[in-house]
């Protein structure tokens, strides 16, 4: 059965890419913002090791159960109202951040901005998957997710050129109010972005127990095993190595990591990334975009690991970058398309949910297996080894969805 309301015209869809994209271009930035801003507080605030760790993965806690409890609740009450509840959420939190006194006040907001950007990004790919035409649809939401490389852009202007213009406590306190700046952007989407509550008042929406139940029915139980194995492997290796990446260049005793260029060459890595992807997922397939993609992040993590120059660990890097990139955008225009709309937003937000799981346990863990005695080479053959994982899920458990009007 396909869906009852009617795709958006080439101007409207690409106003909707633009509005949408803009919103996913903020997120990027506070996550991109994210390690400058710990940075500052270890010296303003004397934090310990450990104090930093949490703080960062409370981050993802909150992403976890962001995009499960707000996934769940877009099947409800419609994509766009959570659209713009997870972004006011997100930005407010970021806003009061910055007037934050103490560790623990810090880590609850933390806790809401993970929330409101787990729960958005799941929201906002679904809610875009839903409104394009079959044929283009890929595209539309591969290019949405390139908008995050923006994002990170942004967050490096500002911390090389906005935060150093302040005292140490004051520079993060400014990168988080400008975070803020999302709750004005999402009052304009409240007129702008075209409402979806009368398709789903057209389909049957069982109670959110019964959903969960059907994403291991006999219909879907073998699309929802291939996607929570998928996201898992994504960011579990996602957050593990590029958390890890200055870090293994410092050590090695290369300077270019703090540089701004190494930061701008990375970010910009991730732009050919997307756009490919963009391009082959409409001609080959979201199959070969997400094996492909993946196989060339796993190839790339295991040569990044063994590089013995700058000039290697660069060009690796930036391999990493493209490749990992363009799967990530794979992953958010396949994942809606595996569920009908009655459950889709539970699925994306289920899935998204384990996803975050392995992105709490990723940085976590590599401390623990380097303190072992783990060598940079085994650390990143492991994440090699578990993007391939990825791939292999897809390649044997995914169908083809290209092309296929939305159930």
């Amino acid at each position: 059965m396909q869906d009852t309301h009617a795709p958006t015209p080439p101007a409207s869809r690409n106003r909707l890419l633009f509005t949408s994209g803009t919103a996913w271009l903020f997120d990027a930035m506070d996550v991109g913002l994210l390690s400058f801003v710990l940075a500052a507080l270890k010296l303003s605030w004397d934090l310990t090791p450990a104090q930093m760790g949490w703080l960062g993965s409370i981050n993802s806690i909150g992403m976890a159960v962001g995009a499960l409890v707000f996934g769940i609740w877009a099947d409800k009450v419609g994509r766009r109202r959570v659209f713009i509840a997870t972004l006011l959420l997100f930005s407010l939190a970021s806003g009061l951040s910055a007037f934050a006194t103490s560790l623990a006040m810090l880590m609850l907001l933390r806790f809401l901005i993970g929330a409101g950007l787990g729960g958005e990004l799941p929201v906002a790919s679904t809610y875009v998957s839903e409104r394009v035409p079959a044929h283009e649809r890929g595209r539309i939401v591969v290019l949405l997710e390139s908008f995050w490389a923006a994002g990170w852009l942004l967050a490096a202007l500002i911390a090389y050129f906005v935060i150093p213009q302040f005292a140490p406590d004051t520079g993060w306190r400014v990168a988080m109010l400008l975070g803020a700046l999302p709750a004005l952007y999402a009052l304009y989407l409240r007129r702008s972005l075209p409402r979806d509550e009368p398709m789903l008042e057209r389909v049957s929406v069982p109670p959110w127990t019964q959903r969960l139940a059907r994403l291991w029915s006999a219909d879907y139980r073998r699309n929802t095993l291939m996607l929570w194995l998928l996201w898992f492997m994504v960011v579990f290796s996602y957050y593990g190595m590029f958390l890890w990446l200055p870090s293994v260049m410092v050590a090695k005793g290369y300077t270019l990591i703090k540089s701004f260029e190494y930061v701008l060459i990375m970010t910009l890595a991730q732009l050919p990334g997307y756009f490919t992807a963009a391009w082959l997922i409409e001609r080959a397939g979201r199959k070969f975009v997400l094996v492909v993609y993946l196989l060339g992040t796993a190839a790339s993590a295991w040569a990044f690991g063994n590089a013995a120059t700058e000039s290697t660990l660069l060009l690796y890097g930036v391999l990493l970058s493209f490749f990992n990139l363009g799967a990530w955008g794979g992953l958010y225009a396949y994942t809606p398309e595996n569920y009908p709309t009655a459950i889709r937003g539970s699925g994306v937000g289920t899935a998204a949910a384990i996803g975050r799981v392995g992105g709490i346990i990723g940085p976590l863990m590599i401390p623990t297996l380097g303190a072992a005695g783990w060598s940079t080479s085994a650390i990143f053959t492991l994440f090699a080894v578990s993007i391939s994982i990825g791939a292999l899920a897809v390649l044997l458990l995914g169908r083809e969805t290209r092309g296929q009007e939305l159930a």
